[in-house]
């Protein structure tokens, strides 16, 4: 399920960092802890497992942030009320539960060089996404944030990957099935080897991103994510679902590889 949030700031000059993910991540979870503070530690500190093993996944996602702002170095000072697109993988069911969570909550955005508050004005249910059950289907996305692809060099170092390398689709279809398989999906055999994923190109070529995580702490973390391309994926109805519930690639908690739906394309 998603949302639409609408952020108004408390104050008329409000600043936050350029490098948000992290921080609008880190309230997105404290929201989530003072409802359920047994959930919340389980999704932060846990995730969803595979088979008891160290790799987890925090099944939710979150998109770029829309608002009219100015850069100043590497703060933006936001001049409109923030919009921001939330989901989960979550039951229907579960929806006003979720919308009761963020009304009228106020979320702040904050590093060690300056912070902003605001009020969740409002939160608005977007569409299920629907298709027959039972089918293979293929669907084209779009990228509503940068998405992350990566695999470890003969050094043992972290390379980021471009969706032109020629590894890009192999390794983001491992972390979708990996993602079906921490979920729990019930899948046949047929609907598993169905599973494709492969990135869309416009006329221009894909652009790169680098963001800051924890920025000026010892913690600090650089990513590299690219943007202006799609995506298009085939699978069951379930692991479709899922994946536009929780984004494509890695470090979707942190706002990465969120996916809107451009069209369906064929059901078999």
């Amino acid at each position: 399920m998603r949302f639409t949030l609408t952020l108004v700031s408390s104050s008329n000059d409000a600043v936050i960092p350029i490098n948000y993910q992290y921080p609008l991540s880190a309230a997105i979870y404290k929201v989530l802890a003072e409802a359920d503070a047994e959930y919340a530690t389980f999704l932060h500190e846990e995730g969803h497992k595979v088979n008891n093993g160290l790799k987890n996944f925090k099944l939710f996602t979150f998109s770029d942030l829309r608002a009219k702002f100015k850069l100043a170095g590497d703060r933006m000072k936001l001049s409109s009320p923030a919009e921001v697109l939330l989901s989960f993988h979550l039951p229907e069911t579960a929806q006003h539960f979720v919308k009761g969570l963020f009304m009228n909550r106020e979320i702040t955005l904050a590093d060690k060089k300056s912070k902003a508050t605001f009020l969740v004005e409002q939160i608005a249910a977007l569409p299920p996404f629907e298709l027959p059950e039972a089918t293979i289907s293929t669907v084209c996305f779009e990228l509503g944030s940068m998405a992350i692809c990566g695999k470890k060099d003969t050094k043992g170092n972290y390379e980021f990957l471009s969706p032109e390398h020629r590894d890009w689709d192999a390794l983001t279809l491992h972390n979708w099935k990996e993602k079906c398989k921490a979920a729990m999906l019930k899948q046949t055999p047929k609907e598993q080897d169905s599973m494709r994923i492969t990135p869309i190109f416009e006329t221009e070529k894909p652009k790169s991103r680098l963001i800051v995580i924890k920025a000026n702490t010892k913690a600090q973390t650089r990513i590299k994510g690219y943007y202006g391309f799609g995506v298009t994926a085939t699978g069951s109805e379930m692991a479709l679902q899922l994946l536009h519930n929780t984004g494509c690639g890695v470090y979707n908690s942190l706002g990465c590889g969120f996916l809107g739906i451009i069209k369906k394309v064929k059901n078999t």
